[in-house]
């Protein structure tokens, strides 16, 4: 196995999963570097399917650290990463994205494990199978899974057309 091969070929995708399922970037990029540790340290070599393996143990490592990451996600919130206060070219259009991203967070936080798992793994490319091998279900209730998520995401974010009426 071109270990360095495999960390180029997939390192950018899992660096946004991570980013998208965790909220940190550089949470991100710390669980990115255990994942691939993982892969180098596994006695038996690669596994068949390294894409899956990969995002599976990346999903349950994002898993564990957005348990005891709480904390240091509030104080990444309040200050940049070099301590410095930073300028926005327009205050209210980058209050506003962190207004859009703070209640995307929040809606994703509100999903199960297996919701968010889903909804980010299919925003990643994977297919239906890779997606239920991550999160132990059937490829044919994936695409139920995904739309069930999507219409919960809808209704807590308040999007038109989901309301409690409406099919």
């Amino acid at each position: 196995m071109d270990l360095d091969a495999v960390f180029e070929e997939h390192r950018e995708a899992m660096c946004r999963y991570f980013t998208r399922y965790t909220g940190d970037a550089d949470l991100a990029e710390d669980l990115v570097q255990e994942t691939f540790w993982r892969l180098a340290r596994r006695p038996f070599g690669a596994p068949h399917h390294v894409k899956g393996w990969l995002f599976r143990v990346a999903t349950n490592l994002a898993k564990d650290a957005r348990k005891t990451s709480r904390r240091r996600e509030e104080l990444a919130r309040q200050t940049p990463g070099d301590g410095l206060p930073t300028v926005a070219a327009d205050p209210g259009e980058e209050l506003e994205r962190a207004e859009v991203r703070r209640q995307l967070r929040a809606a994703l936080d509100c999903l199960s494990h297996k919701e968010r798992t889903a909804l980010l793994l299919r925003e990643e490319g994977f297919a239906h199978r890779e997606i239920a091998a991550a999160v132990g279900t059937t490829t044919g209730s994936v695409g139920t899974l995904v739309a069930r998520a999507l219409a919960k995401l809808a209704r807590l974010l308040e999007l038109p057309g989901t309301a409690e009426g409406d099919p």
